[in-house]
């Protein structure tokens, strides 16, 4: 078996380099504006209902947000966190006794019992056990006996009393020969609930924020859906998921109500607004045949805002979205200056055929949009996803009208800032669109290198910063286009550059060499390099080779055609970019035809010849190349053993000994050309040498006479 016995240098800075990784499945590809550069521009994507619904409701001043993780009163993981509650401010002594006092099923024994308490303590403990034996009467009458006791009286159970109050006369509410007036009360109860944790009162429960909830279900109880929409919206705005989740089971029940109903209560701002938000977030569906109930809500929307100017920018989105671009239109006119009125106008600007107009519109909504509002993670028809940000979406639909007017780097910036968002259309423009000029300067002067990536966030699979990519890519392409020297500079890491470096040292140390076999070593070594780390250092980030995915997978490519929104200057650009050859992995063939001309370079007799050919036959650029090189040793190269096996099993190419061969070939050929003649010859020979003789002593005897 025979064994690669590679350069020193080439060796050892294989040894130091680190391994790249694989994939080991399939990974969740995101969307391309330029993939389908028309329904990028004629679709609104759905928004977002988690962000739409905070746009309802209004925060309550000095009302403290919840924390990550809060319950219900009825939640079931509440009575380990409550039970922890009702322990703070207490002695040892006092801790037990509500233990053993909670236990209980009779509320003046809880009295009589827990004299030792606090009065609040003992009054509010009283009042739940009462609630927990659904005695609810009793149980508001100590609930209210806590809030009737002075302030300083009642710190720790305030807000709790408060809060039971209300769940109390909800409660009784429904009971038979229920009082008139108890929801009425129940919500006043909710509503002071809230003022004493703004007030300070003892609230770790965070009852404030759930009592929101709570009112909102009252509220809906007694048929107020305003109401109710407003203060579920309240309570999500305050970071609560009950709040959110609430929202979502009101639109269920719009769903499927009847319509005469559902068009009553469309009649309202707030349920105008929550089916809005629902619909323009395609709550109910996603793709496929939109539901019976989401075309109902439509419908009945439509019918009821005729006219309407609130909330004007989301209804015309609506209509937008389901094809009326007409009544999105007519919206549009009283819809203000927001970022997605400018972006509806972009669009329907789009669909008149007027780019400038268009051009225009989306520049004010790029400026309107915040910079941070984010409508979430969607899914594509293609089943792609993207992380909606307004302001870059609509950039990126926007650098889609300057390609094609040829505004190429303004392009590439606008899909370049959303970072990670557009990066596969961003770096599609670098490296097939820009020229290397363009791109190189704009790296130059606006993207400094990031710190480099430590080894701890190597191992554990910490993206790559998009400006150390973008630099990477222009690395690469450097490389590809002989800019050797400058390439080695652009790479994130030093693994990275030593591996540019080499093989930039190589192509320009065979540039220069004048010896036959020492440009043919410097090739071969180039060539090798090449298949080796021809990813890391020369793969397009996109096609062919998508160096994004480390060559693991590849994606649909566009086809390069001139049409509406593609101009015949940027297919030029593209078509000069492309990769020679254009065909995944194209560095194979980049480093078969380098052997190639290594091979060139040497004694066809040598063992450096064979050397070569059988090794790049191994580098799986294609069957026709291996092929070709494989023809082309037993046609021109010399016998050797390992040719059995070759292109798996090559050794090293003897570059010193092939020198010697420039003598012995022409020597060798010589003969092999007079062979045929060897009998002729040594009789020529004879005849030759004796003639010779005779006329030296021919000579010799003329001189003697």
């Amino acid at each position: 078996m025979f064994t690669r016995n590679w350069p020193r240098h080439l060796l050892c800075l294989s040894l130091s380099l680190p391994l790249g990784s694989a994939l080991a499945c399939g990974p969740d590809f995101p969307m391309r504006l330029l993939d389908n550069r028309g329904q990028s521009l004629a679709e609104l994507p759905e928004g977002n209902f988690n962000f739409e619904v905070s746009r309802l409701g209004h925060a309550i001043s000095g009302l403290k947000n919840v924390s990550a993780t809060t319950y219900g009163m009825e939640d079931p993981e509440l009575a380990e966190q409550r039970s922890q509650a009702e322990q703070s401010g207490l002695t040892a002594e006092q801790r037990a006794l509500v233990k053993q006092l909670r236990g209980l099923t009779d509320a003046r024994h809880v009295e009589e019992q827990g004299a030792s308490l606090p009065t609040e303590v003992r009054l509010y403990l009283a009042g739940a056990v009462a609630f927990a034996v659904d005695d609810h009467g009793l149980a508001a009458e100590y609930f209210q006996k806590v809030l009737a006791l002075p302030a300083d009286q009642r710190a720790l159970r305030s807000t709790w009393a408060a809060y039971s109050l209300g769940r109390a006369l909800f409660a009784m509410s429904s009971e038979a020969g229920a009082t008139p007036g108890l929801l009425t009360q129940a919500r006043k109860a909710y509503e002071q609930t809230r003022q004493l944790s703004i007030d300070g009162f003892s609230d770790p429960l965070e009852l404030g924020v759930a009592s929101l909830g709570e009112e909102a279900r009252v509220a809906r109880t007694a048929g107020d859906w305003n109401s109710a929409i407003e203060l579920y919206a309240t309570q999500n705005l305050h970071g609560s998921a009950v709040g959110y989740t609430s929202l979502k089971v009101l639109m269920a029940d719009l769903s499927v109500m009847p319509e005469a109903e559902l068009a009553e209560l469309l009649k309202n701002k707030p349920v105008q607004q929550l089916v809005t938000a629902s619909l323009i977030s395609r709550l109910g569906w996603s793709f496929g045949e939109q539901p019976a109930n989401e075309l109902k809500l439509i419908k009945s929307l439509q019918n009821s805002t005729r006219g309407s100017l609130d909330n004007a920018d989301r209804l015309a989105a609506v209509n937008y979205q389901q094809g009326d671009y007409a009544s999105a239109k007519a919206f549009l006119e009283h819809a203000g200056d927001g970022g997605l009125a400018w972006w509806l106008r972009a669009k329907l600007a789009l669909r008149e055929g007027d780019k400038t107009a268009a051009a225009a519109a989306y520049a004010k909504a790029a400026q309107a949009f915040p910079q941070n509002e984010s409508w979430g993670d969607r899914r594509t028809p293609d089943f792609d996803y993207e992380t909606l940000q307004p302001k870059c979406r609509v950039e990126g639909e926007s650098a889609i009208l300057a390609l094609q007017r040829g505004d190429y780097l303004q392009a590439f910036d606008q899909l370049y800032r959303s970072q990670s968002i557009y990066w596969f259309d961003a770096a599609t423009v670098a490296e097939r669109v820009l020229t290397l000029d363009e791109l190189k300067h704009y790296v130059d002067t606006q993207v400094p290198a990031p710190p480099p990536l430590s080894q701890h966030d190597r191992e554990n699979y910490v993206p790559l910063p998009v400006a150390a990519s973008l630099r990477n890519l222009l690395g690469r392409r450097l490389l590809r286009e002989g800019h050797y020297e400058e390439a080695p500079a652009y790479f994130d890491n030093d693994g990275l550059r030593n591996k540019a470096r080499l093989y930039g040292q190589q192509r320009l140390k065979a540039d220069a060499a004048w010896w036959p076999t020492r440009r043919a070593a410097a090739l071969f070594n180039a060539a090798w390099t090449a298949r080796e780390w021809g990813m890391d250092i020369l793969g397009y980030e996109m096609a062919p080779d998508y160096a994004t995915f480390a060559g693991n997978y590849s994606l649909e490519s566009t086809e390069l055609k001139v049409g509406p929104l593609m101009a015949e200057d940027e297919v030029k650009r593209q078509q000069a970019s492309a990769a020679q050859p254009d065909q995944r992995y194209h560095y194979r063939f980049v480093a078969t035809q380098l052997a190639n001309r290594a091979a060139d370079h040497l004694p066809h007799t040598s063992q450096a010849f064979a050397a070569v050919l059988c090794e790049a036959a191994g580098w799986n650029s294609s069957l026709e190349d291996q092929s070709a090189l494989y023809q082309r040793y037993v046609k021109e190269g010399p016998f050797v053993e390992w040719a059995a096996d070759f292109g798996h099993q090559c050794p090293y190419p003897d570059f010193d000994n092939a020198d010697k061969r420039y003598v012995t070939q022409v020597t060798d050929a010589a003969r092999s050309s007079l062979r045929p003649y060897k009998t002729s010859l040594q009789v020529g020979s004879v005849v030759a040498v004796t003639a010779a003789a005779l006329l030296l002593i021919n000579r010799r005897r003329r001189k003697a006479q």
